[in-house]
């Protein structure tokens, strides 16, 4: 048996972080749903700025679309929507066999709308309902201005993959903003079951800290915070607030791992794929890590509910001098400059593949 076939009859999703329209025309993203058990898919500016402008499969329908008076982020979000509806397509089976549980695919929001509530909001219900498809998620990033956005979408019937989560503490916000839009739905006579993700990143924990702790440190901090976040996950569960809502048809808003490739050339390449394996959750992973991970990968157990040794891992990086707090802000706030960062590259991308291509 494979080891992602293994990891997903542990429970556990396994979702690719990428997409292009050369996956989609080749059958690449067909053959990891079939051969590596592979149920839904995420995207991200940067992955669509790679897709775009290092391939030309997207050069005759640029040019179509510009002719018809198309330019900017109107433009790549009619590329992005035909992709992720194809995608979305593929997967349906799997969100229709798994009770619209799994098989989703996610499309992120403008990153210039990170701090802006209201326009967040607008574009949710735009992009949503432009899309027209069951079982895609619109990503909203997990910010002070974000978290009344997801709310405010969970009560507009709009299933979200809530993004740039890096602490326990930000996914519990996450679940909070959920929670709150379900109890208006609830409160509105509104059908709960409204689907979302909480995405924790975590190999970038342990990118910022790679130099600046003991070796015997060395590539454990964004696992600790993974089993944190995950035995609050769990916790919530059990919450009376979380029971109420269940009895009435809600369903929980999974926990997803997020920034799964490894970035430490000392560490395995499955590193935390092995580690994070737990039931109804989800792992987003490139697909050289999920080829990895088919190749040679290795179940280490299962997450424990109650958290393992996170909290005196987390009390070791504390004293070698790493505030985990202080750090989970600053990731948060360079995760949201980085997207930005990588929007406008990819609209100048656009942008440069039109000017030629006309």
């Amino acid at each position: 048996m494979k080891a992602t076939e293994a990891l997903h009859d542990l429970g556990q999703s396994l979702w690719i972080d990428d997409i292009t329209r050369d996956m989609l025309d080749s059958g690449t993203l067909k053959k990891y749903i079939d051969a590596f058990s592979v149920t839904g898919l995420t995207s991200n500016p940067t992955i669509f700025d790679n897709a775009v402008s290092k391939s030309d499969s997207y050069d005759p329908e640029i040019k179509r679309l510009s002719t018809a008076g198309y330019t900017g982020e109107a433009l790549f979000f009619e590329l992005a929507l035909q992709d992720l509806s194809r995608a979305a397509d593929l997967f349906l089976p799997v969100h229709e066999r798994t009770a619209t549980v799994d098989g989703f695919v996610s499309l992120e929001s403008s990153p210039l709308l990170a701090y802006d509530t209201e326009a967040t909001v607008a574009e949710a219900k735009r992009l949503y309902g432009r899309a027209h498809k069951p079982n895609l998620f619109i990503k909203i990033p997990g910010t002070k201005e974000g978290l009344p956005a997801i709310e405010e979408a969970i009560f507009s019937g709009i299933t979200v993959n809530v993004t740039l989560l890096f602490s326990s503490q930000h996914c519990v916000a996450a679940a909070d903003a959920y929670m709150k839009g379900l109890e208006r739905r609830v409160a509105a006579g509104l059908d709960p079951d409204v689907r979302s993700v909480a995405s924790i990143f975590i190999s970038r924990w342990d990118k910022a800290v790679m130099d600046k702790v003991p070796e015997d440190l060395r590539d454990r901090l964004g696992i600790a915070v993974a089993h944190q976040a995950y035995r609050d996950y769990r916790a919530m569960l059990y919450s009376d607030r979380w029971q109420r809502l269940a009895s009435m048809g809600a369903r929980p808003q999974r926990l997803l791992f997020a920034s799964t490739s490894t970035k430490d050339p000392k560490a395995p390449d499955t590193l935390y794929v092995g580690a994070l394996a737990a039931p109804n959750t989800v792992n987003t992973m490139p697909d050289k890590t999920l080829l990895a991970f088919a190749d040679h990968g290795e179940l280490e157990g299962v997450l424990s509910a109650d958290g393992g040794d996170c909290e005196a891992v987390l009390a070791a990086y504390e004293k070698a001098g790493i505030s985990v707090a202080d750090l989970a802000a600053q990731l948060q706030k360079e995760g949201a400059d980085s997207f930005v960062k990588s929007w406008q590259d990819l609209l100048q991308s656009i942008e440069t593949k039109t000017k030629a291509l006309s």
